[in-house]
């Protein structure tokens, strides 16, 4: 044995270099919470100081003043962010796996619901990777294949299975093997043409240069070596110098195969006596002995998946090794659009990348495609602005894996290397699998962005319920204690409860969100800042009210606490939806919006009746008319706003 090259020289060494080369991007999301975290931590610091120094220099209690420094901080700090962050994408995560979806790198989740353009192998995703020997071609004669009612196999067409059976793997595992052997087991099972016995010398691999395979055998009794090949019939044809009218002839039957949606591979043959055998496979003297067309039936689910991307803005782009009369009979089957323009990989070789940007704007069907030039067509539409899925399973694709803003390996049949690029493995190598793992990622980007509104909203209140007394030099209404009891709400609301928040039944009608647009459009922001000051002005009032009729501080306190627990209930019902009532969200199912709502009302009981918790918390208990006004102004002070989502335009997405 002679080693050629090794590490980074080789062919496993350069995927890995090209792996490493892709640089790895911080998703929109991502960016979009540092952002808002930033802000928000800037602002709350820079209050908070300022709260501090006032309160200190105007009442001259510096101790009460960092109370209510740290009071303010509490209330505007977003600690909530890195909590929705963390658990929606890990429980988004889990979700997609009971959908026989694996995610390897978590920030797929949220790129999965962004993609504009969904690049799936034709064989194994949109065909069952099943393949049936349908037609066989010899020099003048035809035959078509059902084997239910061929009930024997012409002597005519006996060599070409005999040598489809010599060029493929004794045990295979490939399904364009396996239907060879089911087809010479039917037929030619008790006749000569099988040779269990033979012995095989050598094997020739496919190569980018040439999409042919060969296997050299030597027989039992002769002492002569036959050497069987088979792959694209124009590598046949070269490997078989034939004429130009032989390559017509044969052309023009590979047409009229393609055209009915096979697969076709051709067959030669070659003797060779037992001396050195030579490094190529054109150094054989060649003899071509026919073709054959198989059929990969269409998943049944294929048509309604591609039919759902579409009505969901996403485009499909197809990629298949078959010629590309093969792959427009398959789209047209499936209800690809713009099946009739297709590009092959000789054509795409030749392009340079501005030509390609160019042309992949209105091409949706890649024929004679080699793994290496998935690369390329990723980079080309995201040149373009797009965000791209690219499904593979082979060692050659874990590059364009990697560089796809979400990679997604098959785990039926896709390599190990395929795997630990990609940022998703399908568990189930179906195309109906990564519609539904869209649709949960749309979901899970939703849900995060009503969170979000949620935690703008609640924030204001709790945020001008610390800074207004200070400012006007009343006694603080919410003390730390109270901000962390509000808090034992809060988290798990915007967390748990918008997690587990059904989709919105329009999410799979609507296109993509823009890659670029912020996580709160205008009118989600501007009704979220309403909610919060809506909240703010009852609660202040009912304390101001309060004050001047003379109740005691722990009533007035008491009040304020109660109303903001109501109000905050309501809030999460509210925005439990962008575009459903807050009555029809009171009757969604959300199991987890139960339990906060029951945790809500046991805390609410306890600090209100239990005399231990009123008397540290520095509140009273309320009469049962008080109490019924605060539920009252607590939903009331939300419900108004709910026509704000009928009236406002519906930018969201939502």
């Amino acid at each position: 044995m002679k080693v050629i090259y090794t590490g980074a020289q080789t062919e496993m060494g350069k995927i890995g270099k090209a792996i490493q080369s892709v640089p790895i991007e911080k998703t929109f999301l991502k960016l979009e919470m540092e952002r808002l975290v930033k802000y928000f931590t800037v602002a709350g610091v820079i209050i908070c100081v300022l709260i501090l120094v006032i309160y200190g220099i105007t009442r001259g209690h510096w101790l009460e003043a960092v109370l209510a420094g740290i009071t303010f901080a509490m209330a505007i700090i977003p600690e909530e962010f890195p909590v929705i962050f963390t658990i929606f994408m890990a429980l988004g995560a889990w979700r997609l796996s009971k959908q026989q979806i694996l995610v390897r790198q978590i920030p797929a989740v949220e790129t999965l619901g962004e993609i504009t353009v969904l690049c799936v192998d034709k064989t194994g995703t949109i065909t069952e990777n099943r393949m049936v020997v349908k037609e066989l071609v010899v020099p003048g004669d035809k035959l078509t294949i059902n084997f239910k009612e061929t009930p024997f196999l012409p002597e005519a067409f006996h060599t070409l299975v005999e040598y489809s059976i010599l060029a493929s793997q004794r045990n295979p595992f490939d399904p364009m093997e396996k239907a060879f052997h089911q087809l010479g087991e039917c037929y030619l099972a008790q006749t000569e043409h099988i040779h269990r016995g033979w012995q095989l010398i050598r094997e020739y691999p496919l190569s980018k240069e040439l999409l042919a395979m060969s296997l050299v055998w030597r027989s039992e009794a002769r002492d002569i070596y036959t050497i069987a090949a088979k792959g694209a019939p124009e590598a046949i044809m070269d490997l078989c110098h034939m004429t130009s009218d032989e390559m017509a002839r044969v052309t023009q039957q590979v047409s009229g195969m393609a055209a009915c949606g096979l697969r076709i591979i051709a067959v030669a043959k070659a003797i060779f006596k037992p001396v050195s055998l030579p490094p190529i496979q054109h150094d054989f003297d060649f003899e071509f002995v026919g073709l054959i067309g198989l059929q990969d039936p269409v998943r049944p689910t294929a048509k309604e998946a591609i039919q759902k991307c579409y009505q969901a803005g996403i485009r499909i782009i197809m990629i298949t090794g078959d010629y590309p009369a093969t792959a427009q009979s398959i789209a047209k089957e499936v209800g690809l659009t713009h099946a009739e323009a297709v590009i092959s990989g000789e054509t795409l070789r030749r392009m340079n990348d501005t030509e390609l940007q160019a042309k992949i704007k209105a091409t949706n069907l890649f024929a004679r495609m080699i793994p290496e030039q998935k690369l390329r067509l990723v980079n080309a539409l995201k040149a373009n602005g797009e965000i791209v899925a690219m499904t593979g399973d082979g060692v050659n694709d874990a590059p364009a894996l990697k560089a796809a803003n979400v990679g997604l390996a098959m785990g039926e049949k896709g390599s190990d290397v395929a795997r630990e690029a990609a940022g998703i493995v399908l568990l189930k190598d179906d195309l109906s699998s990564i519609v539904g793992g869209i649709e949960r990622g749309r979901g899970i980007f939703d849900n995060i962005r009503k969170a979000v509104a949620y935690i703008l909203a609640i924030h204001i209140p709790i945020a001008g319920l610390s800074l207004i007394p200070v400012l006007l030099g009343w006694p603080l209404i919410l003390l730390p204690v109270h901000i962390a009891l509000l808090q034992l709400v809060i988290d798990p609301a915007c967390s748990i409860v918008f997690e587990a928040e059904p989709s919105e039944t329009n999410i799979m009608s609507r296109p993509p969100r823009p890659p670029k647009s912020p996580l709160l459009s205008k009118s989600i922001g501007l009704s979220s800042i309403l909610q919060g000051i809506s909240i703010f002005i009852t609660i202040f009032l009912i304390y101001s009210v309060s004050q001047n009729r003379g109740l005691n501080i722990a009533t007035a306190r008491a009040l304020a606490f109660t109303t903001f627990f109501t109000a905050n209930l309501a809030l999460i019902i509210s925005n439990r939806s962008f575009s459903h009532s807050f009555f029809q969200n009171l009757v969604r199912p959300n199991q987890a919006l139960k339990w906060v709502a029951l945790g809500t009302l046991v805390l609410v009981i306890m600090i209100l009746f239990l005399p231990y918790f009123s008397t540290t918390l520095e509140i009273r208990l309320l009469s049962p008319l008080m109490l019924v006004i605060t539920l009252l102004l607590g939903i009331i002070c939300v419900l108004w706003l709910d026509l704000f989502k009928f009236v406002l335009p519906k930018k969201s997405g939502s």
